[in-house]
């Protein structure tokens, strides 16, 4: 980060976390950890996974933060029925009426928007999450031998229920590994509970205005992959994604003991980059290894696959991320 319009980049992104953080707090009690780090992953171009039961606001948190940021906004319910082309688009036979001529046209689907809420990912079978698994990796999709470039910055911002309810498919590990982040959101405190009750049980309703262009959210992005890193901060994280797999030198008995599959070079990349993102957000010109032992949880926690061991013994992939910092 040598040029001075970094250095006036890294000021403005400050000023523009401070000016989202006052403006979502009209709509958002509380959640203030949960909104940093849909912010980190937004400037480092990352998909995010909310998890929580139904009634906690993930939705809302979405819709609010796709307001603000004045991009297109497609949301797609899922459903059992979605089948793939609800997502990504369908092709449809069209007859040119002054030369009888008929000929394929593509209408483009949900996904060709720019935040794309796609609501309880996880209450529709493989078969069509995985629909979103080309334009999450590639920014763009493919369908009926045409690839169609997405419109950046493209996001995919998801929620799930917890997976043990009803009706709900586990999503497949190559999804999962996709996703930046994985946000656990819980209950709300007994104050910010009463606080919500008072706020949406009056009549009045809140309208956000876009506090920054899509040009400049670009820019962000663009900061963030130009960011130093000092060696030893890369090697820590490499390390620490390393004693996530089982049978590897060096790694701990517990994980040998309670993990199947551990977490592949894409937690490194993640790891790093969310880290970047953090200290610029906070106004600092590098990253240090605090940023990424903070990010480790929602980093970590899709890509470890715990095994019968782990089950047996009530130990959770939260507990081993954490014992491992031990």
């Amino acid at each position: 980060m040598s040029t001075q319009n970094d250095a006036q980049l890294v000021q403005q992104l400050e000023q523009f976390r401070q000016e989202f953080m006052d403006e979502i707090g009209n709509v958002i009690i509380g959640q203030q950890n949960i909104l940093d780090h849909f912010l980190i992953a937004l400037i480092c171009k990352g998909h995010t996974l909310l998890v929580g039961v139904p009634g906690l606001a993930k939705t809302l948190l979405i819709k609010s933060m796709a307001e603000l940021l004045d991009l297109k906004f497609s949301r797609i319910q899922f459903t059992p029925d979605l089948m793939p082309s609800d997502i990504t688009g369908t092709e449809v036979i069209e007859e040119d009426h002054a030369t009888g001529k008929r000929e394929f046209r593509f209408f483009q689907g949900p996904v060709f928007g720019n935040i794309i809420l796609a609501d309880e990912i996880n209450r529709t079978p493989p078969k069509t999450q995985s629909a979103l698994l080309q334009a999450m990796q590639e920014h763009n999709v493919t369908a009926g031998g045409q690839t169609y470039t997405l419109d950046e910055p493209f996001f995919v911002l998801a929620t799930q229920n917890p997976i043990e309810q009803e009706g709900t498919y586990p999503l497949p590990e190559a999804q999962l590994d996709r996703f930046m982040f994985n946000i656990k959101i819980d209950y709300p405190s007994r104050d910010e509970e009463v606080s919500i009750v008072q706020t949406t049980t009056s009549g009045s309703e809140t309208a956000l205005k876009p506090i920054i262009p899509k040009d400049q959210l670009l820019a962000y992005q663009e900061l963030v992959r130009r960011v130093p890193v000092a060696e030893n901060v890369v090697e820590y994280a490499v390390d620490l994604v390393g004693k996530t797999r089982p049978k590897d030198d060096g790694v701990p008995d517990f994980v040998n003991e309670w993990i199947d599959w551990g977490a592949g070079p894409r937690a490194s990349q993640y790891l790093i980059l969310g880290a970047k993102g953090r200290a610029v957000l906070d106004g600092r010109p590098t990253p240090n290894i605090s940023d990424v032992n903070e990010l480790a949880l929602p980093v970590l926690r899709h890509r470890l696959i715990t095994n019968f061991n782990a089950e047996a013994e009530g130990v959770n992939v939260d507990d081993i991320i954490l014992k491992l910092f031990q």
